[in-house]
C-alpha cells in the first residue's frame, strides 16, 4: 500500500463510529483501537475495502453455534462493505494448534483435513454471504515455501519470546515435552497474514498469541500491521461452561430445526441476552430495546422465542423455524398439563439430580440420575441426557415420565 496513505490521518465520520460500534459489540479486545478506527477512515475516504481474515483448522468435520462467534462478527463486518477471507488451514492442521493445550496435540491426517474441510464451507455458507467471501487455503502459499523459506521465517521470531507463551511457558515450567514443531504453528499462522496482506483478522481469545504473531511478521516483512479482534468464548446452554460437544452442552450447526429451537429455548433469560449480543443480527438498538421491554413487563419467553426463531432459520430456514416454533408449542401443550406444582429453589447452578430431589420429582439422586439415563427427565419439553447439567436461574417446566411435573424457578 502507498506509505502516504497508510501514515496519513484521515477524519473520523459518523459512518466510521457506527462501523467501530458494529466492531466492538460483544467482542473481548480490538488491538490497537486506535489503528483500527483509521484503518475504517482511510477505507471510506478511498473506497478501497478492508482485508479481514479467519482461519479455522478443520480438526472436527462439524461446528456448533460458539464456533459461529466469530463468523458472525465476520458476516457484521462484510456487511458494511468489506472483503473477508475464510481461510481454512490445511497446512497448519497437519502441525496441530498448541493453543491451551498441556500436551502435544496429534496432528491430523491429510485424508481426515481434506474430509473435514469439505464441510467447512458448507456450514460457514450460512452465516456468510457466499458471493462477497474469498475462500483460501494455507496450503496455497505454505507448502511452496520449502524448506529454505521455513528457516527464513522462523529467523524473524526467537525462543525468548516464544516462551512467552502462557501455555509454553507452563509446560516448560512442569517439565511437559514441547515440540519444536509446535513453536512453527504460531510462525505459520502468522505468515498467513502476511500472505493474504490482512488489515484484521479475527479468533476467540484463546487465539491472542497467535493472532499478534500477524502483526510482528506483517512488520517484519514491511506491510502495514493487521488489528486483532478477538471475542469471547460462548457459554453453552447450562450457562457455565464454555460450549463444547464434550460437555454436551452445545448446539450443532447441523441439527435437526426442532432440536435446535427447542435447546434455545431451554437456556435461561440471563443467558438469553449474552447469547442476543454475540449470535444474533439484530443491530444493537433493537436489542436494549427488547430488554427493556422485558424489565418493563414484556414476557421474556417472547425474546427467547425471537432468538431460537432467528438462529434456527439461520441454519434451516424461516418456514422450517416456524413450524419448529409450532412443534415446540404443541408439545409443550400437549405434554404438561395446566396446573402443575410451582416451586422456588435456591442454589443456583443446581445439578439436575439436585433440583429433581429437592422438588419432590426423584425420591434420591442416584435415582434422577437413573431416570436421566433411562431418558425420562425433561426440561422444558427437551429430553436431558448429560447427568451432569447444571441449571442456571431462571424458570423450568421440569418432567420426569409422563405424569410428574414442576414448574421450578431456581434463584
Amino acid at each position: 500500500m502507498n506509505q502516504e496513505l497508510v501514515t496519513k490521518k484521515f477524519p473520523v465520520t459518523d459512518r466510521v463510529r457506527e462501523a467501530m460500534a458494529v466492531s466492538l459489540r460483544g467482542a473481548e479486545e480490538l488491538i490497537p483501537a486506535e489503528d483500527w478506527e483509521q484503518k475504517l477512515a482511510r477505507s471510506e475516504a478511498t473506497g478501497v475495502p478492508l482485508r479481514i481474515k479467519l482461519g479455522l483448522d478443520p480438526t472436527a468435520p462439524d461446528i456448533h453455534i460458539g464456533h459461529t462467534v466469530v463468523l458472525n462478527k465476520m458476516r457484521q463486518l462484510q456487511d458494511l462493505g468489506h472483503q473477508v477471507i475464510f481461510l481454512i488451514g490445511d497446512f497448519t492442521s497437519m502441525i496441530g494448534d498448541p493453543s491451551g493445550r498441556n500436551t502435544t496435540r496429534p496432528p491430523l491426517t491429510a485424508e481426515q483435513i481434506k474430509r473435514n474441510a469439505e464441510t467447512y464451507r458448507a456450514q460457514a455458507d450460512k452465516i456468510l454471504d457466499p458471493a462477497r467471501t474469498e475462500l483460501r487455503y494455507n496450503s496455497e502459499w505454505s507448502d511452496p515455501l520449502g524448506a529454505r523459506g521455513m528457516i527464513q521465517l522462523a529467523a524473524k521470531y526467537t525462543v525468548a519470546r516464544m516462551m512467552e507463551r502462557n501455555d509454553f511457558h507452563e509446560r516448560f515450567k512442569a517439565g511437559t515435552p514441547i515440540s519444536i514443531h509446535e513453536f512453527l504453528y504460531p510462525l505459520m499462522q502468522g505468515y498467513d497474514s502476511v500472505a493474504l496482506r490482512s488489515d484484521l483478522e479475527l479468533g476467540g481469545t484463546d487465539q491472542k498469541f497467535n493472532l499478534l504473531m500477524g502483526r510482528h511478521l506483517q512488520a517484519e516483512y514491511g506491510q502495514e500491521p493487521q488489528c486483532i479482534l478477538t471475542m469471547p468464548l460462548l457459554e453453552g446452554l447450562d450457562g457455565i461452561e464454555k460450549m463444547s460437544k464434550s460437555k454436551n452442552n452445545y448446539i450443532g450447526v447441523t441439527e435437526d430445526a426442532n432440536t435446535m429451537f427447542a435447546k434455545v429455548m431451554s437456556i435461561s433469560d440471563t443467558l438469553m441476552w449474552r447469547w442476543y449480543t454475540l449470535l444474533s443480527f439484530r443491530s444493537a438498538a433493537e436489542i436494549a430495546r427488547l430488554k427493556s421491554e422485558t424489565e418493563g413487563g414484556r414476557n421474556p419467553r417472547d425474546a427467547k422465542v425471537m432468538l431460537a426463531k432467528e438462529i434456527t432459520a439461520r441454519f434451516h430456514d424461516a418456514a422450517a423455524a416456524e413450524a419448529a416454533e409450532q412443534d415446540f408449542v404443541n408439545r409443550s401443550k400437549g405434554g404438561v398439563p395446566d396446573d402443575i406444582p410451582e416451586l422456588s429453589l435456591a442454589g443456583a447452578p443446581l445439578g439436575i439430580a439436585q433440583l429433581l430431589k429437592q422438588a419432590g420429582l426423584a425420591p434420591s439422586t442416584s435415582e434422577a440420575n437413573r431416570l436421566i439415563e433411562g431418558g425420562g427427565v425433561r426440561v422444558d419439553s427437551a429430553t436431558v441426557s448429560d447427568k451432569a447439567l447444571k441449571l442456571a436461574a431462571g424458570t423450568y417446566v421440569v418432567q420426569v415420565g409422563k405424569r410428574k411435573f414442576a414448574r421450578v424457578t431456581l434463584g
